[in-house]
């Protein structure tokens, strides 16, 4: 029997929108590694703690492996059919606006094509929109008001060669943790650069930070519209750039002088003295870059945000020069790539506009499609509110989990149940939102597929299959594409490659294009398979040589900057001559793996010297009046902002498969600062009920002076796969902003108050856990098996049995038990053989277990039966170690390890790196490692 040699393949990273190169390897056993790839412009080797774990989530754990009608396994020609003639039905009964597709950025570029093309070209509704929506809509909005376009004009060389980065609503430390090292790393080498937090919270990004403005929630409109005002009233502008390249900055700096000083004080929460520094800091410094996420994006007010900063951008002429600009950083790993083919409601494929036209005439003629959408479709909560009413009768739901990530989340999966016909395309058979399918498709998952994504630079990237397609999952592309066959439009949808999407979505851009329009990848219409396989990373406008760059009399570079052709198309990384490598950032020395010599001389800019793409080819000014608005009331006092961890990603469908990724932060948690804690009655590790209008949560309570008061802090990851009630977005208000349709999800009332436990557990096993009888529950994979933290109203239990229930103890086992029924302590343990079967602790408050430790014995042999009574005390005995609460993800580094180096004389976060690894992958640990070494050296001084 040949047995096959390793094989390594280059992918990007599935994960967040940096767009990290991902070097795959498949050992001959099978058993597969991830590491950074050093060639890629976007990471140059560094991985993050998620895409370092890759490999911990590519099991068949979960998966939905065929085809399913009303939970019965059907063939692929069964369920096609019925997904196609259904919704034909539909659309021939109620018209083409009764049907919809719900898409994601965890698509790729050639799945959200074909979805994008059968929806707008050939049901012709405009109802396909994307999650998406719920992460940059904002900033395509803003784009378009002042630009013209969805143009993002930032590349990451700009962070590194900036000497001022203001970071808004932006947790680039555990949101964008390889940016965050490039920043760092850029900040190391050049002392004088200074970095500005904007963010209600201080996040581990504000280890970092020179200045932190502590804002209020959605004070960023009034913050710079203020600046606008400054940077006129003390002579900071670039009037040349004002008057040459942009219109309406007499009205925009009218309204934004509405508010003076001392109002936009109030109207932030910041006192005269921090917006002083802040805005003279910038007034003074050329060479800015002001980089925004969620925080700016998610909010009633979002658009207005945006064009508030881009305003400073264009009033000051910095953009589009190295190391200058407003740069969105994207959520999801091909968010980019949905915005270029049209998969938003009001965008038509290759950022033309679906209110043009024009541009609807193109499209079609390029499909030739029977039909074109002529209007904007309902975004995401209008579409959910639309099945919920009745005028959406067939739904299509890909690649995300609505049920969970929607504000309103219980509204809308009460629509979704209540919808007559419901299609969920995805790679688990067990989510909140595939249970209520009336048809399942088992799609590809990552290492499985074949594809493109864009990252927030504009690179576009190949995602490489290096797993066998399991079951019989198929890529979402070819399930889109004999869905649209089936529905009559055969020739079409023909396609029998992702590379043939991609020449047509590539031929689309440059169609017709002849430098007017930004998108354009025309360079590569003609590529083939073996082309498409060893396509290199590129950034675009890539036009085909016949089409200009720039219109006739416009050029996007400023001074010397030469602008240097792309690789080719068919360009193999492995395979280039020295001379065409990579782009290579000239602050990144540190990176491990880094190409020497060669590279493009400069990236693509756009801006620099005008060339928008409005009418008269100048950019807008948006005058902007900051509106304050008040929320919070007598029942719902506080105000709830919503994000992610470090680890974790949306709602856990990959990373809840990874052991490594669920030490950092087992369960779902609220921030509170201390005097909200002492106020609403909150002890630290107490159980907390969160409530607003719409809902309630059951979270783990973290008392921190790095929360606002008058604010909490909740991450929205846990679903009713891991916990018992840790909805977040049950709470969420369906409130929108009024432009781009994004909903606020950074801004809610609401109140919080202790859940009076009896009873509190913590408990590992080897299956997975459905511990029913407790009100409050959360799962957690680890090494071997679960672990679960527990609360209860009640504590009349019968533990011993609540435990072998538990542990799905099997006959024989031998159980040992510690029962102090007066104390409220019970502590019970069951072994199988040699292997411990699982182990509960209940105490009448927080247990106080030794968690890690105590995952950990449920891959240790037991031979030894007195060394068992180690487990039931619940800390190690002998020379066992107990590592803590894991800091560093990446090395499975502990706070107690930690702490003692600093006790043997590591006295800094590098010497703590030297001595463990620590913090010298992806670096989002950094801070809290700092933290530790301070608190230390702080309490050996005391």
């Amino acid at each position: 029997m040949e047995i096959e040699a390793a094989r390594e393949v280059r992918t990007t990273c599935p994960y967040c929108g940096v767009g990290c190169g991902v070097l795959a390897k498949v050992a001959a056993d099978g058993q597969v590694s991830v590491r950074g790839d050093p060639d890629h412009p976007a990471n140059f080797g560094r991985l993050c703690s998620k895409g370092s774990a890759l490999a911990e989530t590519i099991d068949l754990d979960g998966r939905l492996l065929y085809p399913e009608i009303h939970g019965r396994r059907a063939g692929w020609d069964e369920a096609l059919d019925l997904v196609a003639s259904t919704f034909s039905q539909t659309i021939a009964e109620h018209g083409r606006d009764a049907v919809a597709f719900y898409v994601s950025g965890q698509l790729l570029t050639e799945d959200y094509y074909v979805a994008n093309k059968l929806m707008k070209g050939f049901v012709g509704s405009a109802n396909i929109d994307t999650n998406s929506r719920l992460c940059m809509a904002s900033s395509v909005a803003g784009h378009r008001r002042a630009f013209g376009s969805d143009t993002v004009p930032g590349n990451y060389e700009d962070l590194e060669l900036a000497d001022l980065i203001v970071l808004v609503g932006s947790n680039l430390a555990w949101c964008h943790p390889v940016l965050y090292r490039r920043i760092a790393a850029a900040r190391e080498k050049r002392p004088e650069m200074k970095i500005v937090l904007v963010d209600p919270r201080r996040t581990m990004t504000s280890d970092i930070a020179d200045m932190h403005l502590v804002i209020a929630p959605d004070g960023d409109v009034a913050l710079f519209t203020g600046l606008l005002a400054y940077l006129g009233q003390h002579n900071a502008l670039d009037r040349a750039y004002i008057t040459a390249h942009t219109t309406g900055f007499g009205q925009a700096l009218f309204a934004a002088s509405a508010l003076d000083l001392a109002a936009v004080a109030a109207a932030t929460g910041l006192s005269e003295d921090e917006l002083d520094r802040f805005y003279s800091l910038f007034a003074a410094t050329s060479k800015t870059v002001t980089v925004y996420s969620q925080g700016v994006n998610q909010s009633s007010s979002g658009t207005d945000k945006v064009n508030a900063i881009i305003n400073c951008h264009l009033a000051t002429g910095r953009i589009g020069s190295p190391g200058a600009g407003p740069f969105s950083v994207t959520g999801q790993p091909n968010a980019m790539g949905g915005r270029e083919v049209g998969g938003m409601a009001n965008m038509l494929a290759a950022h033309m506009e679906i209110e043009n036209p024009e541009h609807r005439d193109r499209v079609q003629r390029f499909w030739t499609a029977p039909a074109i959408a002529e209007r904007p479709g309902l975004k995401a909560v209008e579409m959910f509110q639309a099945v919920a009413d009745g005028r959406i009768k067939a739904l299509w739901i890909m690649a995300t989990n609505p049920v969970d990530s929607m504000p309103d989340a219980d509204a809308v999966e009460a629509a979704i149940k209540a919808c007559p016909f419901v299609v969920v395309s995805d790679v688990l058979a067990r989510t909140d939102t595939v249970r209520h399918a009336h048809v399942r498709l088992p799609a590809a998952a990552w290492g499985e597929k074949d594809g493109t994504v864009t990252n927030s630079e504009r690179r576009i990237s190949r995602q490489r299959a290096f797993l066998d397609l399991p079951g019989e999952a198929r890529p979402d592309w070819q399930i889109v594409a004999e869905v649209g066959k089936r529905m009559g439009f055969a020739e079409a949808f023909s396609y029998a490659s992702p590379s043939e999407v991609f020449a047509e979505h590539a031929a689309l851009s440059g169609f017709e294009n002849d430098g007017a329009r930004d998108f354009d990848i025309g360079a590569y219409a003609g590529v083939d398979g073996e082309g498409y396989e060893r396509l290199a990373p590129f950034q675009w406008p890539t036009p085909s040589p016949a089409t200009p760059l720039w219109p006739a009399g416009h050029l996007p570079l400023k001074g010397g900057d030469q602008l240097s052709p792309p690789l080719s198309p068919i360009a193999n990384v492995a395979e280039q001559a020295p001379s065409a490598k990579l782009p290579i950032s000239p602050l990144e020395g540190e990176m491990a793996g880094r190409p020497e010599g060669g590279g493009w001389a400069q990236p693509i800019r756009f801006f620099a010297d005008g060339n928008f793409y409005t009418p008269d080819r100048k950019a807008r000014f948006i005058a902007i009046r900051p509106a304050v608005e008040t929320r919070t009331s007598q029942d719902y006092p506080l105000i709830l902002n919503t994000g992610r961890i470090r680890d974790h990603w949306h709602t856990m469908t990959r990373t809840g498969k990874s052991p490594r990724l669920s030490q950092h932060i087992a369960e779902p948690f609220v921030e509170i600062h201390p005097a909200d804690a002492q106020r609403f009655g909150i002890g630290d590790a107490d159980i907390a009920r969160v409530s607003s209008p719409r809902g309630d949560v059951l979270v783990r309570a973290l008392v921190t002076a790095r929360q606002r008061q008058g604010s909490l802090f909740a991450p929205m990851h846990w679903t009713d796969q891991f916990a018992a009630k840790g909805r977040l977005d049950a709470l969420t208000a369906p409130l929108t902003d009024p432009v781009s349709g994004q909903p606020a999800l950074k801004h809610v009332a609401a109140r919080i108050e202790k859940f009076a436990a009896k009873a509190f557990g913590f408990a590992v096993m080897r299956q997975r856990p459905a511990p029913d009888t407790a009100t409050y529950w959360a799962a957690a994979k680890c090494k071997g098996g679960w672990r679960v933290e527990l609360a209860f109203a009640d504590d009349d239990i019968d533990w011993a049995g609540f435990a072998v229930a538990l542990f799905g103890t099997p006959p024989g086992a031998e159980i040992l038990a510690y029962h102090d029924r007066d104390a409220g302590q019970h502590r019970i343990a069951a072994f199988d053989g040699d292997h411990l079967a699982g182990a509960l602790f209940v105490a009448p408050g927080p247990v106080a277990v030794s968690r890690g430790w105590a995952a950990d014995q449920l891959n240790a042999d037991h031979v030894d039966r007195r060394a068992r009574l180690a487990i039931v005390a619940g800390r190690p005995g002998g020379v066992d170690v107990d590592r803590g609460a894991i800091v560093c993800s990446c090395f499975g580094v502990g706070a107690n390890q930690i702490a003692q180096a600093v006790r043997g004389g590591c006295a800094s976060v590098e010497a703590i790196g030297a001595a463990m690894h620590a913090g010298t992958n992806c670096g989002s640990c950094r801070a809290e490692i700092r933290i530790i070494v301070d608190a230390q050296i702080l309490q050996a001084a005391e």
